[in-house]
């Protein structure tokens, strides 16, 4: 059969995607990018805040309504099938198996019509039927044979259009909650490991390795643990044997990523987990470089801060979602740390590896959130001074504790602040990429630009694929670049957020 993917949402998400993808294609399937010609069409979704879901049902609608022509069977899995199975089936009749995040290794049955999802009970979902005017909207990634495309089209959304904040993003209290079923289904417990079939879908000189999976903090405005399950670490071994296959493969650079990266192993009892995988992670034959994202500020280490200025190939880029700075709100968002406590983390980190690039993300307009709140906000951007910062606009979700809360801050305000923040951080760096012209640095052919196929694009070390700006290559022979090649540039220029290098010639 023919078998087409749409995955929305985080590399996370992506990471099982791609574990479908492969265990598809182990069984015989053959894996297509054409929707009108799959068999069986995949929408693996995203259910953080409204505007992901919205986004998610777009896509299956769109799916549903190729359906009628097609005639193919539509899977539904992920993060909205997890948490509005009922509903979804309800709703949405063209719909033939859904998969929670905990029925990965459920999908061949899916596929197969002669084979019955599991079905449980799960909470209610309510939207807006819509008849799709588009393809799947932005985060959209359609997978299949050779590269990942991608659609950046406008969402279609009946619901608040509040910025989508990454789910990693919301790593909260360090105290787990009780581990307890939760809508009326037992929590989620599948996890991947090495021997477990999987097909990258990423460009092939890097890939996103998921070490752990579930979060058990308690974070006033997220649902990630109710969709995902607790907290559970792979083990070392696991991921390394997995980092040595992908090497094997060609993958140059690794992007390690979990709902809070710095608490793996904790719930397994062991002691500076990530450190030990840190330095296991060198030891992998042409690993080039290997990237921590989402971090969190009360359980990054000294001991972790220290592996990493000591590896051989992990970067000195530190993903730290901090989500504000004020200590009032923080307080009401159940998040730990205090505005002092996170200068004093950035300084120590700072100390560590003085070149690092500091990447975080914050949310305004949560409930009760002042002006005077901004401004303190506004005061800790310009005294810390990042490299990348995102700001989102917060999204009043059922099923947190923040939920009870008024949502007080008009839509209009909160995109007022999202602005206000984001100005301040275009001056800010705008004033640092003036700073690094006439800079050398290395850098990693990503490929041709979207713009144009005789421009190529790379990044630099302080850069994360997808999520941060890009360096263009000037005075370069696209015929001597290919894509996972590392070279010694010279900054030139500034585009925006975005440089400009020539490669240096030895």
């Amino acid at each position: 059969m023919k078998i087409g993917f749409i995955s929305l949402g985080c590399p996370k998400n992506l990471v099982d995607s791609e574990v479908m993808l492969g265990t598809a294609e182990l069984a015989g399937h053959e894996i297509t990018t054409d929707a009108d010609g799959a068999d069986v069409v995949v929408v693996n979704t995203c259910a953080f805040i409204d505007r992901a879901k919205q986004e998610s049902i777009d896509a299956i609608l769109e799916m549903a309504e190729r359906k009628k022509a097609t005639g193919a069977r539509l899977v539904v899995t992920g993060c909205l099938a997890e948490r509005y199975r009922d509903s979804l089936q309800k709703d949405i009749p063209e719909i033939d198996a859904i998969l929670g995040t905990g029925d990965v290794p459920n999908i061949l049955a899916a596929i197969d019509p002669g084979a019955a999802p599991r079905a449980t009970a799960a909470a209610p979902l309510t939207f807006y039927r819509r008849e799709s005017e588009r393809g799947p909207g932005p985060g959209a990634r359609v997978l299949g044979v050779g590269p990942v495309a991608s659609s950046h089209s406008q969402a279609r959304t009946g619901m608040p259009s509040d910025a989508m904040a990454s789910p990693a993003d919301r790593a909260g209290d360090p105290e787990p909650e009780p581990r307890a079923p939760v809508f009326g289904v037992d929590l989620p417990t599948y996890l991947y490991d090495a021997a477990t079939p999987r097909r990258l879908t990423t460009p092939g000189h890097y890939a996103y390795v998921k070490i752990a999976e579930g979060c058990d903090y308690k974070c006033a405005f997220c649902v990630i643990p109710k969709m995902r399950g607790h907290y559970r670490s792979r083990s070392v071994e696991s991921v390394v044997q997995e980092a040595r296959q992908l090497a094997a493969r060609g993958v140059k650079e690794l992007l390690l990523v979990s709902q809070d990266t710095t608490f793996y192993g904790i719930d397994r009892h062991e002691r500076d987990a990530l450190p030990r995988l840190i330095r296991a992670l060198d030891e992998v034959d042409d690993l080039e470089w290997v990237r921590l994202l989402y971090l969190y500020p009360t359980t990054i280490t000294d001991a972790t801060i220290a592996a990493m200025a000591a590896s051989r190939t992990v970067v000195r880029y530190i993903d730290l979602p901090l989500q504000h700075a004020s200590d009032a709100v923080l307080k009401r968002m159940k998040r730990p740390g205090t505005r002092a406590s996170y200068e004093r983390l950035l300084a120590r980190i700072r100390t560590a590896m003085p070149d690092v690039a500091l990447r975080t993300t914050f949310i305004v307009g949560f409930p009760g959130e002042t002006r005077d709140d901004v401004t303190e906000l506004l005061g800790f951007i310009e005294a810390v001074g990042f490299d990348h910062v995102g700001v989102f606009t917060y999204s009043h979700e059922e099923d947190t504790s923040a939920f009870a809360l008024a949502d007080d801050v008009p839509a209009a305000e909160k995109i007022r602040r999202q602005r206000q923040v984001m100005a301040l951080q275009k001056r800010l760096v705008a004033r640092r990429q003036k700073a690094r012209i006439g800079g050398r640095a290395r850098l990693v052919v990503d490929g041709p630009s979207p713009e144009h196929e005789w421009v190529y694009t790379g990044r630099l070390a302080g850069q994360a694929p997808e999520i941060d700006p890009l360096v263009y290559l000037t005075e370069a022979d696209p015929t001597r670049l290919t894509p996972g090649q590392f070279l010694d540039v010279e900054i030139v220029g500034a585009r925006g957020y975005d440089l400009i290098a020539r490669p240096v010639d030895h």
